[in-house]
């Protein structure tokens, strides 16, 4: 066993012997041992100059960023040409080796490394600029944070999320239309998040598939012109490598036979295979079009087909005023899964496929994932297009953009547009209602279920269209009683900032209950003065506020809604009330609370307001790791604004 296979066994075995010891309670191994083992690794560490990803002895602190800033790649990115035939593979490889691999299924990001230390992750983006993550990156589950290369190092890897790991979080949301999808969505999300702590909990992992420079003493590595070499490199390194197999003409087809077999049970998403030449002179020496380079290919898996008969078109309005086509279709088993269903994308596509009830239809999963319509086997093509929104009843109209004919809503009162109003309205911090997600939202309003604020707590009037909906059934309609119920119970201020007042966030709107003694008659009825005497509020937002009530119908529904709940009325303590005027911006992880949230909590019941970014108008800015270079500290010391500690702030609180 290597140096580096090493290191990976004994950060498996330290980690979870820790998790079974600090989470679960129970000892797995004695200190003795795990004393041992840790100091083999610091050993190991130290001879090869290495620190792979999770390993105990470093710990890497969360971040939360305002944004994530763009960055121009050195090279550009570009795409593969492809072919879904075995038999193009084993001509374009032209007499030559090449290196078959796994084509994964996730978020392409390049890695620079400098010194021995990752300098700089950054995504593929639109292949010229990406997005920098390399906040996020550090806390993927196997990436090396230090490796013994000293040089310049920058490769490519695909950051994923296994089958399992997808499993997982999904089975932790109970609504089915917040699921994910599939696990690259999951992936893209989780890769891009603000806050890195969200990226730990997601398990993404990198496998690296393409070295781009190695450069030390400004002299490139020599690899004697054989990619395999970077690839041995690579892990040498400590990097998780892309499967991989060399081929030849004579056994090109077998080797890819032995792919199609093992991605049936293979837990890492991949949608097909890329095979690059061994010889990277000779692949340099092909060039490249404008569009893909001409040292590799892609081999895409052949979809898999099914016959099945259209029972219905379901026309699903959209918030953006579109009328979308649904394909609804006897069930048929694609690539292991249940599909009924599918997007006809536009008119022009479903004209083109002369589409009727009752034809008999090919169906597949495009990549394995998404579920289309291939081919009309009937072609009766006597669907007839909707005249009226299934929503509001208004008149659609045919819009053609591009060559492409779409049906829309032009009604700007229809409830189908308002669907970000409730999406926010039912959010953790307004209404807080489970099992809402915006894609159920939107299945309601379509339906009719939904015309305004009040009658999300009077679903119980459809029990039976809901129960018979798909991915829905007794368990979640019941759950979602229950957190109607709930929420039925809140504050006043969760109310007014559920209303969607522009400006008013959650907390400008606990500041203005506050301030009118959670008193909605007296906040509904302020004059533009009396508001914007508010501490934080301002005559721009005190005219939006007013002007928000002056309209009938929002003021009609706000009070409809209001029907609803039962306010509980909000303490008030004004000796407590210790950081009134002043503001925080909250940044790192933290060690005497649970998470951030708790902390703004506290400080906004103390008087105090919260802020995401450093700004001129920043009192204080929270951070444990004082001496930390990100961009919050930078910008607060830019404009003379204070650090504190954790502990320095609970001192304030003392007094």
């Amino acid at each position: 066993m290597n140096k580096v296979q090493r290191m990976k066994e004994l950060i498996e075995r330290l980690n979870e012997a820790s998790e079974a010891y600090y989470a679960k309670d129970m000892e797995i191994m004695s200190n003795l041992e795990y004393d041992r083992l840790y100091d083999e690794l610091v050993s190991l560490e130290k001879e090869t100059g290495m620190t792979l990803s999770e390993s105990p002895t470093v710990t890497v602190g969360y971040e939360a960023v305002d944004e994530l800033p763009k960055e121009r790649h050195e090279s550009p990115m570009l795409s593969l040409a492809k072919t879904k035939s075995r038999e193009e593979l084993k001509e374009w490889l032209n007499g030559k080796e090449g290196l078959l691999s796994w084509k994964l299924d996730g978020l392409t990001i390049v890695l620079t490394y400098d010194g021995g230390r990752l300098e700089k992750a950054v995504t593929r983006g639109n292949g010229e600029i990406g997005e920098v993550i390399t906040n996020n990156a550090r806390v993927f589950k196997n990436i090396p944070h230090s490796i013994t290369f000293k040089g310049r190092l920058v490769l490519r890897g695909e950051a994923v999320i296994t089958y399992s790991d997808f499993e997982k979080v999904n089975a932790t949301i109970p609504d089915a239309d917040a699921k994910y999808k599939n696990p690259r969505n999951l992936c893209s999300g989780s890769v891009r998040q603000l806050n890195n702590e969200v990226t730990a909990k997601r398990n993404v992992r990198l496998f690296a598939f393409s070295l781009v420079s190695a450069r030390e003493g400004g002299e490139e590595l020599d690899f004697g012109n054989d990619r395999e070499k970077q690839f041995l490199f690579l892990k040498d390194q400590g990097f998780d490598v892309v499967e991989y197999k060399k081929v030849a003409p004579g056994t090109i087809i077998e080797s890819v036979e032995a792919f199609a077999e093992a991605v049936k049970t293979y837990d890492v998403p991949s949608d097909g295979l890329v095979l690059t030449y061994c010889d990277m002179a000779y692949g340099a020496s092909l060039g490249r079009t404008a569009k893909f380079p001409r040292d590799s290919i892609a081999f895409k898996w052949a979809d898999e087909m099914a016959e099945t008969t259209l029972k219905e078109i379901e026309w699903s309005p959209s918030r953006t005023g579109l009328i979308n086509p649904v394909a609804i279709f006897e069930p048929v088993e694609l690539e292991g899964t249940t599909v009924s269903r599918a997007s006809v994308h536009n008119l022009s596509i479903l004209k083109g496929l002369k589409l009727g009830i009752g034809d008999r239809i090919k169906v597949y999963k495009a990549n394995m994932i998404i579920p289309q319509i291939a081919e009309n086997l009937t072609g009766s093509g006597n669907l007839e297009i909707p005249k009226h929104c299934p929503v509001c009843g208004g008149e659609t109209k045919i819009s053609k953009l591009n060559d492409a004919e779409t049906l829309v809503c032009p009604n700007m009162d229809c409830e189908a547009k308002k669907i970000k109003a409730f999406t926010l309205m039912v959010s953790r911090d307004a209404l807080n209602i489970d099992g809402l997600s915006e894609a159920t939202l939107e299945k309601f309003i379509a339906k009719g279920f939904i015309h305004d604020f009040a009658d999300i707590f009077h679903l119980d009037r459809y029990k039976e269209e809901i129960t018979r909906m798909e991915g829905f059934g007794e368990k979640s309609y019941q759950n979602l009683c229950e957190s109607l119920e709930r929420a039925k119970e809140t504050t006043l201020a969760r109310f007014v900032y559920s209303l969607g007042i522009n400006g008013i966030g959650l907390a400008n709107a606990k500041v203005l209950c506050k301030a009118f003694h959670d008193d909605f008659e007296k906040l509904k009825t302020a004059s533009v003065e009396e508001l914007s005497e508010v501490d934080g509020i301002g005559e721009v937002l005190a005219e939006g506020i007013r002007s928000f009530f002056d309209d009938e119908k929002k003021l009609a529904s706000a009070k409809e809604l209001l029907s609803e709940l039962k306010i509980a009325k909000t303490e008030e303590d004004e000796e407590e009330q210790i950081f009134l005027g002043k503001t925080f911006v909250i940044t790192g992880s933290v060690e005497h609370f649970n998470n951030r949230g708790e902390v703004k909590e506290l400080i906004e019941k103390k008087g105090g307001k919260v802020a995401g970014s450093v700004s001129g108008k920043t009192d204080y800015l929270i951070n444990n790791d004082l001496a930390s270079t990100s961009g919050k500290n930078k910008k607060a010391k830019e404009l003379g604004v204070p650090i504190i500690s954790e502990e320095m702030f609970l001192e304030m609180l003392k007094g």
